[in-house]
Parts: structure tokens; C-alpha cells; sequence
């Protein structure tokens, strides 16, 4: 890949945005190789989490404004917001479709589709130096996904409201205090603290986390007794695996787990 870098080491996949020279402004090229990324990542049994994290002093400031938003080489008959369909970004579709933890390790500003991806992962770190914003409405445009049905579910109605109607950028410590992120940590300590958290996501029953990831999406639109059938289903299924079995067992044997996803 060009503008993403891939590197798997002990089940923790590392995808870096690398296009640092523009802030890693998402192009055309860039879209279809993150959405590559993620669909790779969802499909390898090494993989049990992913680090989504960006090379440069800027997370993503989204999309690539000459080239996507203004049709740069392309002809004009064809130059429009993308090519806009009813239906999910494909690179949103891949991230929120993987069935892998995934962190995103925010070392820079994030604003528009650059906060949203932050949204499509389900644990947030930020850098002291991290921003976000959902700056769509100041181009006369709405979000997609990741703010208009990922943000109210992480920092609640009103205040989901106040960052899309005013299209406000708030720095690392605003974005702890309201839930966005995790925890804000030194900037040179960034990738160390989303590797301590991925080391211990990548130690646990891979299995079980996909099962246990897979809870948390359905829970967003489930009542009580669609959770209930989930959870009964899941269970029936996990007590017949190797990992549980291991689990029972190491605990009963006072001994580190080793689980092999199986």
C-alpha cells in the first residue's frame, strides 16, 4: 500500500495513515486502501486487535478538498462529492464491520471524516495533542456515520448536537471530560499506552472477543430479550470451545491462560 502502513507483530495489527505531508488527508487512493486494510484485518485469524494511528503532527483533517471536493483531475461532469450512494462509506463499512477490537490512537488533530474514523473504532487514546471537530456543517455538508450515529451513543444527545451544529474543534482535555476518549495521555506515550491495552485485548480468547465485540454493536438497537437470546446463543456456543476450557482450567491451576482461538 502507498498511503497505509500495515504491521502485525504478536496479534497487535498496526494501521498507520501515512500521508503526513497533507496532514493525512483522505483521497480516493487512501480510502480504497484503508477500506483494504480493515477487510484484510477482519478476515486474518492472527489478528486479534488493531491500532488505527497516523505518521505526522495531524491524526486526519479528513478529506482531500482539491481532489475529492473539487474534482481535481477528473472531468467535470463527474466531479462531485465522491459518488454518493445510499448506503455506507465502503472504508466506514470495513472498520465498523471488523470483528476486531479496534483502538484508535489519536496523535493529532481529527476533524471531519478524521474524527469520524476515530468514531468508527470502539476504544479512543489521544495524544496532549489531539483536537477534534466535525467540521461538516461549515462546508454545508452533514457527517457521516460516525457523527451522526456513533457520536450521540459516546458523548450523548445535547452534546453531540452542540459539536455538529457548531462545527467547534475541542481540544484532547474537553474530549476526555465529555467520553469521547479514553484518557489523554503524553504524546510520546502515546502508541506505548494503546499497546498496553491492545497486548491485554490480544491476550484474551480471541473467540469470545469477537462474540463479546459483536454484543456491544447489537446492543445499540436491541431490547432486553434480542440481548437475552444473543447472550444465550453466544454462551452455548463458547462453553464448547477450547479457550473456555483452558480459561477453567488455568484458573483452577493458578497459571497464566494461553488461549488459541479455538
Amino acid at each position: 500500500m502507498q498511503f497505509i502502513k500495515y504491521e502485525l507483530d504478536e496479534h497487535i495489527l498496526t494501521i498507520t495513515l501515512n500521508r503526513p505531508e497533507v496532514m493525512n488527508a483522505l483521497s480516493r487512493e487512501m480510502y480504497a486502501e484503508l477500506e483494504q486494510a480493515f477487510i484484510d484485518a477482519h478476515r486474518d485469524p492472527e489478528v486479534r486487535v488493531v491500532i488505527l494511528t497516523a505518521e505526522g503532527r495531524a491524526f486526519c483533517s479528513g478529506d482531500d478538498v482539491k481532489q475529492i471536493m473539487l474534482g481535481e483531475k477528473r472531468d467535470e461532469s463527474t466531479a462531485r462529492l465522491r459518488d454518493v450512494r445510499p448506503r455506507p462509506t465502503p472504508a466506514a463499512q470495513a472498520i465498523l464491520e471488523c470483528d476486531k477490537p479496534v483502538i484508535a490512537a489519536v496523535n493529532g488533530p481529527a476533524v471531519g471524516w478524521g474524527m469520524d474514523m476515530t468514531l468508527f473504532a470502539d476504544i479512543r487514546i489521544a495524544s496532549e495533542r489531539a483536537k477534534f471537530g466535525e467540521l461538516f456543517i461549515k462546508r454545508g455538508l452533514v457527517t457521516d456515520l460516525g457523527g451522526l450515529w456513533r457520536l450521540p451513543s459516546v458523548v450523548g444527545l445535547s452534546k453531540a448536537a452542540e459539536l455538529l451544529f457548531t462545527g467547534d474543534v475541542i481540544e484532547a482535555p474537553e474530549a476526555e471530560r465529555i467520553g469521547l476518549v479514553s484518557k489523554v495521555v503524553p504524546h510520546d506515550e502515546l502508541l506505548p499506552a494503546a499497546r498496553e491495552i491492545a497486548a491485554k485485548i490480544a491476550a484474551n480468547p480471541p473467540i469470545a472477543m469477537r462474540y463479546m465485540k459483536e454484543g456491544l454493536r447489537k446492543s445499540r438497537n436491541a431490547d432486553m430479550q434480542e440481548m437475552a437470546a444473543y447472550v444465550g446463543s453466544a454462551l452455548a456456543y463458547l462453553f464448547t470451545t477450547e479457550d473456555h476450557r483452558e480459561g477453567a482450567l488455568s484458573f483452577v491451576e493458578r497459571r497464566p491462560p494461553v488461549f488459541k482461538g479455538r
